[in-house]
């Protein structure tokens, strides 16, 4: 199967604060005041649990079906600590990341203990964003003028 590419493309609005447009949606990243922002949006930070809670939740249900079981009702409640001091060029003692990120997940089913501890191995290992947050992906940054 060949490679799918995806891309968004983000305008910033003011310091804190970027829409970011992915196909025909358009998000809104920005801080909360305290950091800064104007609380318009989520912030980065929290797009990032936002998309693991995501793609938990479509590879919870491909499993699920593949597995032959149905879930009534799933719930994720995604969540790390972060010390913002690295961000705020504060301290360079922790990483400016994440330092252990949870992902909880309530399932409503009829699946027994034992297909469902089969089901969250498999959604994990196959989750995109779970693989991206788990594994070193290279990121390049770059600048040009505009």
């Amino acid at each position: 199967m060949p490679d799918a590419n995806f891309r968004v493309r983000a305008v910033s609005e003011s310091p804190a604060r970027v829409a970011v447009k992915a196909r025909d949606f358009t998000m809104i990243v920005d801080e909360p005041p305290n950091l800064g922002g104007d609380d318009k949006g989520a912030n980065p930070v929290e797009y990032v649990l936002a998309a693991l809670a995501g793609c938990l939740n479509v590879v919870g249900y491909l499993v699920a079906n593949e597995m032959g079981f149905q879930i009534d009702k799933l719930e994720i409640d995604v969540y790390g600590p972060l010390n913002p001091a690295r961000f705020l060029g504060k301290s360079y003692e922790d990483r400016a990341g994440y330092k252990e990120i949870t992902a909880e997940m309530r399932v409503d089913t009829d699946a027994d203990e034992e297909t469902l501890k089969k089901w969250v191995e498999a959604v994990e290992d196959r989750c995109p964003v779970t693989d991206n947050l788990v594994n070193s992906t290279p990121v390049r940054v770059l600048a040009t003028s505009l």
